[in-house]
């Protein structure tokens, strides 16, 4: 017999797989320009679904932007308000509203990139991740725990505690390293402590790639 801990926790997953389900149900009904993909099938859409590696860890990804890695495409999904205010470094503004536009399916839709979607926590990036795989777009990913979980874990992360595995302090340390080389965390010149600055937006202009055509034919 399955122990009751067991039975908790895939319970719990059950409950997440029916939410994100029920969400992008919600999300096609809002969305009227949506098309179905019959090509996608709910076999095929939930097996994507419950794959933990459809999420990018806020670790990884601090680590990608630093090496400067070409091989990730940072979309926004918040309002235009929100995007001004701030962003991660080099991200793309597609608001939620708008991720079926037409005009950017060229940066949706191609597979010269990781795409890395991300809100303000999971719930508008993991609705605009269930929409474009139902569209059939490839190497999408959503951000664990969006802005609110970046600014949490890099730009201000909890110190461990002395009974932690060395594994946890080396973590830590790599986080206060990214929280410099975002802005976040620079000494004074006056009394050499550490403290918090905003962390200024930079925005790495992205060039639209064209889809390409299908070879052969007339």
């Amino acid at each position: 017999m399955i122990n009751r801990s067991v039975a908790k926790i895939l319970s719990k997953r059950y409950i997440i797989l029916a939410t994100l389900l029920l969400i992008a149900a919600l999300g096609l009904v809002l969305l009227p320009s949506y098309q179905k993909n019959e090509n996608v099938t709910a076999e095929h859409l939930l097996a994507k679904v419950i794959n933990p590696e459809r999420y990018m860890t806020q670790d990884v990804l601090a680590d990608k932007i630093i090496s400067k890695d070409p091989s990730i495409l940072l979309v926004d999904v918040r309002k235009a308000s929100e995007y001004e205010k701030y962003t991660l470094p080099g991200a793309l503004n597609i608001p939620f509203d708008s991720i079926l536009n037409p005009d950017f399916e060229g940066y949706l839709n191609q597979d010269q990139y990781d795409i890395v979607l991300f809100s303000n926590e999971n719930f508008k990036a993991d609705q605009a991740w269930l929409l474009l795989n139902r569209m059939n777009y490839k190497n999408l990913h959503v951000l664990q725990g969006g802005i609110n979980g970046w600014y949490n874990t890099i730009l201000n992360p909890p110190k461990p505690t002395e009974n932690m595995p060395a594994a946890e302090f080396e973590r830590y340390n790599f986080r206060q390293a990214a929280a410099l080389h975002f802005g976040v965390g620079v000494k004074t010149q006056k009394n050499n402590k550490v403290e918090k600055v905003a962390p200024k937006k930079v925005v790495v202009p992205v060039v639209k790639k064209k889809k390409r055509k299908p070879e052969g034919g007339c």
